[in-house]
């Protein structure tokens, strides 16, 4: 993402019905996984301008680790309660691995071309017991531009979503599509948006906020799913979402030892991200 997107996100996380209502959804999430109190870290990965994190830091102690300098700096201005660090995750400073409780990889892993490294890298540093929350955008048959203009390099089904920890020591506490109840919509936009060769809102993304009150009726239906996934937490998947437009694991490192790996020679090249890209 370049700096005209990164300030397109600041403007749009405080007001835009996505980023409510997958906000709502995180905090209910974290809630359950890491009851507030002294001591509590949560640490956000490609925390990007903020708004998750920050939204967090009145009942955790908060970081945010992303390698955008302009992303950090607007990330800093509007949450001064979070500690903010620019830079690879791989040479963050030490003492989050020995005392996050939760990590966070909120819609980041589809922005990197290895994500098996990323997330194995990310596990090497957690403490025992730590957990690990990850969303994704879903559905490959939903890339449109949209994705082009967020530096996506993939949308993930479920099959390729698994691989990413399979053989890893984690215990799997959640796995579901969310932004489910909104699904039947955002698909006919995606189609519409591909058709015409454009997207449904600015700098090439389908982010718009549309009138008040349908911003909020939208908000309100997206952040109701967090109570149904929240009662999801420990069944492996079953009875959450079926289909949406994107997907949320949540992680448990069941054991030390974890070495970084890259994405296997087996797994498919992000054939739709390249072609968008014009790699």
């Amino acid at each position: 993402m370049d700096v005209d997107q990164f300030e397109l996100h600041a403007e749009m996380e405080d007001r835009h019905w996505w980023f409510l209502g997958r906000r709502h959804i995180l905090q209910t999430l974290v809630g359950q996984l890491v009851p507030a109190g002294a001591g509590k870290l949560v640490v956000d990965v490609g925390c990007g301008t903020g708004g998750n994190i920050g939204a967090l830091g009145e009942h955790y102690a908060t970081v945010g680790i992303d390698t955008s300098a302009t992303a950090i700096d607007l990330a800093r201005r509007r949450f001064p309660r979070t500690r903010f660090w620019c830079g690879e995750l791989a040479e963050a400073p030490g003492d989050l691995d020995a005392d996050a409780d939760l990590f966070l990889l909120t819609d980041v892993i589809e922005h990197v071309s290895d994500d098996f490294l990323l997330l194995s890298t990310l596990l090497a540093r957690c403490k025992v017991g730590a957990h690990v929350l990850i969303t994704v955008p879903a559905n490959p048959h939903l890339w449109s531009s949209h994705d082009v203009a967020l530096g996506h390099y993939r949308r993930y089904d479920v099959a390729r979503f698994r691989r990413v920890w399979d053989g890893l020591p984690v215990d799997l506490r959640l796995l579901s599509y969310f932004n489910a109840r909104l699904y039947p919509p955002i698909r006919l936009i995606r189609w519409v948006t591909r058709r015409l060769g454009g997207s449904a809102g600015r700098l090439g993304t389908d982010l718009s906020v549309p009138p008040a009150s349908i911003n909020r009726v939208l908000a309100r239906i997206f952040a109701g799913e967090g109570k149904v996934l929240a009662r999801r937490l420990d069944e492996n998947g079953s009875g959450g979402y079926r289909a949406g437009a994107s997907l949320v694991a949540v992680l448990r490192l069941r054991e030390a030892g974890i070495s970084p790996r890259g994405k296997p020679a087996d797994v498919p090249a992000d054939g739709l991200a390249e072609a968008g890209r014009g790699e």
